[in-house]
């Protein structure tokens, strides 16, 4: 993996705050944007897909405090104040998917306001045939669903509500 910036799942982290517009006004622990003050913070999801147009899930670790246990996006996390956004999708990619030269195309970027907290999620999908769990500690499964299998588990509490919502706008970019 290339030189980046190393957060061990222990370690808080510092994001860089945004205006609604992405532009950094402040930084904060990620204790802070997580305790429902909704400060506006940058995050990266990669939607993984194979040869098969199949979508690479991970099943969140029962320890996380934000939706344990439910299946997400295959790679999201914060970008850390003093981070590339390049920088963060090529440690997020490695982190939990262990994605190495992958070649990331984004798809969009939105505002995402959740129960405890508000996200600026830049999205991005790589064609990658071999994802593995590297963040045990944080990735209890991992494995790809078909469109198919997605759709008819939506609205079933089987996906983080982000990843439904999220899915219905990217779902496109991958015919």
């Amino acid at each position: 993996m290339p030189e980046q910036i190393h957060i061990s799942a222990d370690q808080e982290e510092m994001l860089p705050i945004l205006n609604n517009e992405g532009n950094i006004i402040g930084k904060a622990w990620r204790s802070e944007c997580h305790n429902g003050s909704h400060l506006v913070h940058p995050v990266i999801h990669v939607h993984i897909y194979n040869s098969k147009g199949e979508i690479y899930l991970q099943k969140r670790s029962m320890a996380k405090k934000i939706q344990p246990g439910k299946w997400d996006t295959a790679v999201g996390g914060h970008i850390v104040f003093g981070e590339t956004e390049n920088q963060a999708l090529i440690r997020e990619a490695w982190e939990e998917a262990g994605v190495e030269n992958g070649k990331f195309d984004k798809i969009m970027r939105y505002l995402w306001e959740g129960k405890v907290e508000t996200e600026m999620i830049n999205v991005y999908k790589c064609h990658y045939e071999e994802p593995k769990i590297i963040s045990v500690d944080e990735i209890d499964d991992g494995r790809f669903w078909t469109k198919q299998e997605i759709e008819q588990n939506i609205g079933k509490q089987i996906f983080t509500p982000n990843f439904e919502s999220e899915y219905q706008k990217i779902k496109l970019a991958f015919e």
